[in-house]
């Protein structure tokens, strides 16, 4: 039985996590059958099958007065109190609209009760929820106590009520079993773990035109060997060891690629890059046009490229983050059959490690041992198809779109008490 499914964020636009999970869970619900339709405050998805508000996105100019004034203070003013109220109450009615509008079934918001970047959406989404009752999978990506940020706030009592809420017939998705734990332990709430995927069950196509032809327009030459960063510049994702790994090779033909815009978090870190690059004279390339999310199928317009062009570019991928919730970057290398360096932060150490990747990993810090273990793999090919093979292999057991069809089906019975196709 098709069913009409909602998506709700601050923003479905570009290729951050958030975007590009909720590109990949719409893809497998329409092949399900059901309709999915999008609300957020940025968006590149069909105007026919989406509401846009923009004073629901985490930049918009009266968000970034509340944020100014509730993060990183104790005490919040009556104002800012006010303010938040208002504006919750204004994005309650459009989100009412967007349920009304395109008959809503079922909801599905993306880390919108989960990070509070945006905390009047947050609230005027769990009261939507709580007073209409309509069926909802929150799906969490990152929690705010995992994040030091929002460590000192002036807004407790909110984040308690909706960051995320505990409410009847709302099931919560997490990425990972710590969070899965933190979840339970500081709210009471269950959970099911349900980790990212990529279609696994359909292997990338590259025409072999492609490869050289975008090294060509990103202005590498033939004899270069690109080490690919594939995430946002922020200080968390760990790019010096990049870095540093470019430098210890010593060879002027190894070019550092950052596949992401910085801006989310701050370009400081970005301009720190630029400046350690030059001073270890790293050749370090940044990608200054914005990027599709390739997992994005509707017809509006969009950047000329997306992922699925820079990755074939690449002839190893460097993913050295400090922190991560699950981990979207190391699983497109393995989809795009790129060898990896990865460093063991906690989440790929409990839930990714043990499933038996062949990969060169890193404990905090780059050793001798490490860059020796990647000029080794870069000087052999033969080791590099079986590295490769290998964890296509493991991941396709793992994270493929099967494993989210089957969750899904799962929560529809629940819901609906019916399975889908």
């Amino acid at each position: 039985m098709k069913k009409n499914i909602g998506f709700i964020s601050t923003r479905f636009s570009g290729t951050d996590g958030v975007t590009l999970e909720a590109s990949k869970w719409a893809q497998v619900l329409k092949d399900m059958g059901h309709a999915c339709y999008w609300f957020a405050g940025q968006l590149d998805k069909d105007p026919a099958s989406s509401m846009l508000v923009p004073e629901a996105f985490f930049q918009d100019e009266k968000n970034i007065w509340i944020n100014a004034r509730i993060l990183g203070h104790k005490r919040r003013d009556h104002t800012v109190t006010d303010t938040i109220q208002d504006v919750k109450n204004r994005l309650k009615k459009h989100i009412r609209e967007f349920v009304q509008r395109f008959n809503i079934d079922l909801i599905i918001p993306q880390n919108a009760l989960t990070i509070p970047m945006h905390v009047p959406l947050g609230m005027a989404v769990t009261e939507v929820i709580a007073e209409t009752q309509i069926p909802t999978i929150a799906h969490h990506h990152d929690f705010y106590w995992e994040r030091t940020r929002f460590s000192v706030n002036a807004v407790n009592d909110y984040l308690r009520m909706a960051f995320p809420p505990n409410l009847p017939g709302m099931e919560h998705v997490v990425i990972n079993s710590a969070a899965q734990e933190e979840l339970a332990l500081r709210t009471g709430c269950s959970s099911i773990i349900i980790p990212n995927i990529l279609d696994f069950e359909n292997p990338p196509r590259v025409s072999s035109s492609t490869r050289p032809a975008i090294r060509t327009e990103l202005g590498f030459e033939k004899d270069d060997i690109v080490f690919l960063q594939p995430t946002r510049i922020v200080q968390r994702k760990g790019i010096e060891h990049a870095l540093n790994l470019v430098r210890e090779l010593g060879n002027p033909h190894f070019k550092l690629l950052i596949s992401h815009e910085a801006g989310d978090e701050g370009y400081e870190y970005a301009e720190w890059l630029k400046r350690e690059a030059k001073d270890m004279g790293v050749d370090l390339r940044l990608l200054t046009t914005s990027m599709r999310d390739p997992w994005n199928d509707n017809h509006v317009k969009k950047p000329a490229r997306s992922l699925l062009d820079i990755y074939p570019c690449a002839d190893f991928v460097t993913y050295p983050s400090l922190y991560e919730g699950f981990g979207n970057a190391f699983l497109e290398a393995v989809y795009f059959h790129k060898p990896v360096l990865i460093n063991r932060y906690a989440t790929f150490v409990r839930d990714i490690e043990p499933k038996g990747f062949d990969l060169i990993a890193m404990d905090g810090f780059l050793t001798e041992k490490t860059v020796d273990q990647v000029r080794s793999v870069l000087q052999s090919p033969p080791r590099i198809e079986r590295m490769v093979r290998h964890n296509f292999e493991v991941a396709a057991k793992h994270y493929s779109y099967a494993v989210l069809r089957r969750w899904l089906n799962t929560l529809m019975v629940n819901f609906f008490g019916f399975e889908s196709g």
